[in-house]
């Protein structure tokens, strides 16, 4: 059963958005949560719905990134057998679930526009058509949605609906980021040590050094708090129980020499430009590069053969026959002895 999540912070920029929440609390309205990945905005919504009239109602989550558009369309309305193949029996919906309670709404600015404007007919009218159906359904949500998109510039672009994103922001709540709240980060990163102790069985949790204290006020935390939980358990594990205190924070999984991820653009369409300069003959153009690496390779080796081979990962037969094919010949003279090489 869903219950109030506790919050744990003092700082100023936290309490400011819980002051924030528990006014908004009891005017039954939409209201937009706002903040960065990690900062707690399910919280938030969490907190909106129990300290609300509707506490008693059941509280309801749907991430809107995590299903394409007709399964979102299908778990946000319910269906009805027949609507659509493998759908046999009839099924209730996001809203029909949240009836008398919260339906809180994750990564709202994914969502396609065509279920935007079927999410705005339920806010305005309080009804809804399962997908297949013809039967009008009443329900009573209170509508709590999360993002961290800008939705203002997303209407302006087209991208998102602003009669629909009017409707949702009675008023907004904004989560601040962790590095935001100031000595938070280090009671936050106790309680995760302390709770991550007791579930791998340890007598007790030893504490974080000064060392590892100014490693936690130092860093971003471009996560936030979903990034601070982890570095704190990932250190713990590595570290294993024992008596000294957690010296260093294991901030970074990753193999110090692992290849770096090439950029998503890198793998981008090719543009008009780059089009034009791609070679008008490119067996002629393989063949030209093949020769000016087979000379360099030469030059680099004084002319050895047999090193410009290994060079160029080629065989000695292999860098004779490429050098025949080309026209090139040895440069070395050699004066003592004769020379197997052309």
């Amino acid at each position: 059963m869903e219950t109030m999540q506790t919050v744990i912070g003092e700082s100023h920029a936290l309490n400011t958005a819980l002051d924030h929440i528990s006014n908004l609390a009891g005017i039954d309205r939409s209201i937009l949560v706002t903040g960065e990945r990690g900062t707690g905005k399910e919280i938030a919504a969490n907190r909106l719905h129990f300290l609300s009239s509707r506490w008693q109602g059941p509280f309801i989550k749907l991430n809107c990134a995590s299903l394409p558009e007709n399964l979102l369309d299908s778990e946000l309305f319910g269906y009805e057998p027949g609507a659509f193949t493998g759908a046999r029996r009839s099924h209730e919906g996001r809203f029909e679930r949240a009836d008398q309670g919260t339906l809180f709404l994750d990564e709202l600015g994914t969502m396609p526009l065509a279920l935007q404007e079927k999410l705005l007919r339920v806010i305005e009218y309080g009804e809804l058509e399962r997908i297949g159906g013809s039967q009008t359904i009443k329900v009573d949500v209170r509508i709590v949605a999360a993002t961290n998109a800008d939705l203002p510039s997303m209407a302006a672009k087209g991208e998102f609906r602003w009669d629909l994103l009017d409707r949702l922001t009675f008023d907004v709540v904004n989560m601040p980021p962790l590095r935001a709240r100031d000595n938070d980060i280090i009671l936050l990163a106790e309680h995760f040590a302390v709770r991550f102790a007791a579930e791998s069985g340890w007598h007790h949790f030893p504490g974080f050094s000064s060392n590892a204290k100014s490693e936690l006020a130092r860093h971003e935390w471009p996560g936030n708090v979903r990034e601070l939980r982890n570095v704190v358990e990932r250190s713990l594990h590595r570290q294993g129980e024992d008596a000294e205190q957690i010296s260093h924070l294991v901030t970074n999984p990753w193999p110090d020499k692992l290849v770096e991820v090439p950029d998503a653009s890198t793998f981008a369409a090719p543009s008009s430009k780059v089009t034009s300069q791609l070679p008008k003959d490119l067996r002629a153009a393989l063949e030209q590069q093949e020769a000016s690496w087979l000379e360099q390779a030469l030059n680099q080796t004084a002319h050895n053969q047999k090193q410009a081979a290994t060079l160029l990962g080629l065989s000695y037969d292999q860098i004779r026959g490429l050098m025949r094919k080309h026209g090139l010949r040895s440069r070395s003279i050699r004066i003592q002895a004769p020379s197997n090489d052309l």
